[in-house]
């Protein structure tokens, strides 16, 4: 599809695209797109208050019907499919089956919450006073700031929003400054699934486009009570802080810096094509992105010789083309990051592969590199930050142990995984004195999680959890229940209050 004919498949008119003061480039050639509005810091205070309205009226909706809005919003993302992950691959730079790939995710995930409209279970607790009984409800906790990153520019939002829609709660989204188009889209889809629902109130779902300040009174505002932000660990250590001191309630999901351990017993064929898609899909910008590779040192050679030359073979270019592997980073910024960060690299006794800037073959404007594998003496500095572009480096070891205390050794801890045909070395890395991290694999790669479990990491990530699983509960809150059928009133722990 060509750029008109996206815009119109997605209602993005002329006039929605222009005589805005932020522009909008497209990585693949650095060419402005747009120029969308912004939302003004003073019309927030209306923006909360319209969320806080719907939540009044939503939380009395049954949940099956709130899961109804869900399951309409999944059907118009369906046939919204191409024409939505058109626009990911224009706004973001991703080949075309990672854009598409992101808007199923956002498929499955309505998919996932329909069915959880009729699971928001609590328990039946016994009671330890006759004629009693208790119990657990979960209600829906108020209006949820999702505040997103531009390389899931979408599927972070819908993680989130299918969610709280479900659980009762209004959402409002500030995207990323650098992906609004693909935001006004999903706000427009969303649209028509509201027009189909037919009686839903005004502010369910809300879009603020802006700067910093924009976020700063979604994260300060006590009507906001959830803010779940997704991005560096350096805006995490400002938004939850911030989000505490007010006693709200954040889910951060922040920097990752994941490993992959390569034992001796490894399927290396297998694991070549795991590193592969992991470190360079994306062109690195995932925060799943597989950035350090701990190789046992008896196979090590083996496997950078094999990475070398299926490095070798990918087609760096126009995401749109099809054989395109590796299309653009977001911005020459993010170039300059990861040209500094392998010259870095190199003075701290690194041997650099590739990582050169690609100017030939490839559209002009765009930033473009190689990726890169870089062979480490040790787990330096460099090694133990997040640099994201498409640069792996390359550690060895000679124990389990000595490798699990490597991957554990960086302040990051959201993905992780093992290759290896040894049961005791998986369980291992499974068990508690294994991976730190809040997603840990064996025999695949870091990279690529499904809905269904819940999403999200330790330390610096941030601790939250979105997706799949139990993530529900953090947009709802929980309330204990004590019924007492009984004639008498007994008092628990055999306190006796006679009078």
């Amino acid at each position: 599809m060509d750029t008109a004919a996206i815009f119109a498949a997605l209602d993005l008119s002329p006039a929605l695209l222009s005589g805005g003061p932020l522009a909008v480039r497209s990585p693949i050639d650095g060419a402005a797109i747009a120029q969308v509005s912004i939302t003004e810091a003073t019309e927030m205070p209306q923006v909360i208050a319209r969320a806080q309205a719907a939540f009044r009226v939503w939380r009395q909706v049954p949940a099956p019907r709130r899961g109804e809005l869900v399951r309409l919003l999944g059907e118009e993302l369906r046939a919204a499919k191409a024409a939505l992950g058109a626009l990911v691959t224009l706004e973001v730079g991703k080949i075309t089956s990672e854009g598409l790939g992101e808007v199923q995710e956002m498929i499955d995930i309505c998919d996932f919450a329909v069915g959880l409209s009729r699971q928001l279970y609590g328990l039946t607790i016994a009671s330890e006073r006759p004629g009693h009984r208790m119990m657990e409800t979960w209600h829906p906790m108020g209006p949820c700031a999702v505040i997103t990153a531009f390389n899931f520019p979408v599927a972070v939002w819908s993680w989130n929003a299918a969610l709280a829609l479900v659980c009762g709660d209004p959402v409002i989204w500030k995207p990323s400054e650098k992906t609004p188009l693909t935001a006004l889209a999903t706000m427009n889809i969303f649209a028509r699934a509201l027009a189909r629902f037919g009686d839903a109130p005004e502010g369910l779902a809300q879009l603020v486009v802006g700067g910093p300040e924009i976020g700063a009174a979604l994260v300060a505002s006590p009507g906001v009570p959830i803010v779940s932000a997704t991005g560096s660990t350096r805006m995490g250590r400002v938004v939850g802080p911030r989000v505490a001191e007010r006693f709200g309630r954040s889910i951060l999901e922040l920097g990752g810096n994941n490993a992959m351990i390569v034992a001796p017993s490894a399927d290396l064929d297998m694991a070549v094509r795991a590193i592969v898609f992991s470190a360079v899909g994306t062109a690195g910008q995932r925060c799943t992105s597989l950035r350090r590779l701990i190789a046992h040192n008896a196979i090590r050679a083996d496997l950078v010789a094999r990475l070398g030359k299926a490095y070798a073979s990918l087609p760096v270019g126009d995401p749109r083309a099809a054989t395109t592997l590796v299309g653009p980073l977001i911005d020459h910024a993010a170039r300059d990051q990861m040209l500094a960060a392998l010259e870095q690299a190199r003075a701290e006794g690194g041997t650099v592969h590739g990582g050169r800037t690609v100017t030939q073959g490839v559209p002009q404007g765009g930033a473009y590199v190689e990726p890169a594998v870089v062979e480490m003496p040790a787990q330096s500095a460099i090694v133990r930050e997040e640099t994201f572009a498409p640069i792996l480096y390359v550690m060895g070891y000679e124990t389990l142990d000595e490798a699990i205390a490597l991957q554990n050794d960086v302040p990051q801890g959201l993905s992780s995984c093992i290759f290896t045909l040894n049961l005791r070395e998986a369980e291992t890395f499974l068990s508690a004195a294994g991976s730190d991290c809040g997603i840990a694999n064996v025999n695949i790669g870091p990279s690529g999680a499904e809905i269904g479990g819940a999403f999200g990491g330790e330390k610096e990530t941030g601790g939250g959890r979105e997706s799949g699983s139990d993530a529900w509960k953090a947009y709802m809150r929980r309330a204990t229940n004590t019924v007492n059928y009984s004639a008498a009133l007994p008092l628990a722990q055999g306190v006796r209050f006679d009078i």
